[in-house]
């Protein structure tokens, strides 16, 4: 079984994304409001849930690959993960385009409020970082 969980670490929220027991298809999971939920917490609930210790993470490079100071901020937020979640493995993936491409998607999706659709926005720009991994492994 190839089975990941997929975040599209942010300040306020965080994106996550499952895919099936196959690791073909990655679909949206949920939200995480960092300001009223653990994270970290709510991360690990999930991987038990899911049964896997494989995580794909969205990392924020500006355009012409450098790192600014958000990929810092994801990469401090995993070291929180791998400190309460030892046996963690993480697959960093270029993440430029994908909250682009997720309100592309989402363009028509719904008449909600911006706050709203900015929620689902990005679980599926965790879904599209989790299935542009799977697709790597093709």
């Amino acid at each position: 079984m190839k089975k990941f969980i997929g975040l599209d670490v942010g300040d306020v929220r965080i994106g996550v994304a499952k895919c099936d027991p196959l690791g073909i298809l990655a679909t949206a999971l949920e939200v995480i409001d960092r300001n009223k939920t653990n994270p970290v917490s709510r991360i690990k609930e999930i991987l038990n849930d899911e049964n896997t210790k494989k995580v794909v993470v969205g990392l924020p490079k500006s355009l012409d690959g450098s790192k600014k100071r958000q990929v810092e901020k994801v990469e401090e937020f995993v070291e929180e993960l791998k400190k309460e979640i030892p046996k963690i493995q993480i697959i960093f993936m270029d993440e430029r385009y994908t909250t682009t491409e997720a309100e592309h998607y989402l363009k028509n999706y719904s008449k909600k409020n911006g706050r709203e659709r900015r929620k689902v926005v990005d679980m599926v720009a965790a879904s599209i970082i989790l299935q542009k991994y799977l697709d790597t492994l093709k």
